[in-house]
Order: structure tokens, then C-alpha cells, then sequence
């Protein structure tokens, strides 16, 4: 399984419209691709920004390759990213993970 982490900050001010735009329109390409697992939404509001974190989890390096393309390091970002974030970082991380919960 591989582990797809993204961040990004906006001000307090777009924080609760963003989050918004996250659990829904912002996420709809992960939830619609073939080999996505799990999606999570991380919010942390700070004294001056809030910083957004989706980690998602895919089955395995080809189905991240279908949400993101072949340079699946790359950040994917949309429209609606625009004058809302403040910076816009070039790469996400991934990670191999493991589920060693207990049934």
C-alpha cells in the first residue's frame, strides 16, 4: 500500500471555506480513481494560517499514477486553489505503508 501525503496553508480567513472545498469538490478525483483506498482530511489551525493535509492511501504505485500521472511526485492542484493558498509546493510525499490494526 502506498501512503500519499499532500500539504498546503491558507490563511484563517479561508480556512473553513477550504476545508469545505476539500471534503467535497477537492477530493472527488481521488474518491472516483481506480486503487484509492482511504482518504483523510488534516486540519491544523495556528496563530496566523491553517495548514490542510490530505493523506490518502492507494493500493499500490500504479493507481497513484492514475490520480496524479507519471510524475506522480508532482502536487496535483486545482483551480479553485488559487488566491487561497499561500504557497504552492511543488511535491507531495508517499510512503509504502502497512495496516497492522487489529480486527
Amino acid at each position: 500500500m502506498i501512503t500519499r501525503i499532500w500539504h498546503g496553508r491558507t490563511s484563517l480567513a479561508h480556512a473553513d471555506s477550504y476545508l469545505d472545498f476539500l471534503l467535497n469538490d477537492g477530493t472527488k478525483e481521488y474518491r472516483e480513481t481506480p486503487g484509492n483506498i482511504s482518504i483523510r482530511v488534516w486540519r491544523r489551525k495556528e496563530k496566523d494560517c491553517c495548514h490542510f493535509y490530505t493523506v490518502t492511501e492507494w493500493e499500490d504505485l500504479e493507481a497513484v499514477k492514475r490520480f496524479a500521472g507519471e510524475d506522480y511526485e508532482k502536487a496535483v492542484y486545482y483551480p479553485e486553489d488559487q488566491g487561497i493558498l499561500l504557497e504552492f509546493e511543488e511535491k507531495v510525499l508517499h510512503y509504502e505503508s502497512y495496516d497492522v490494526t487489529k480486527e
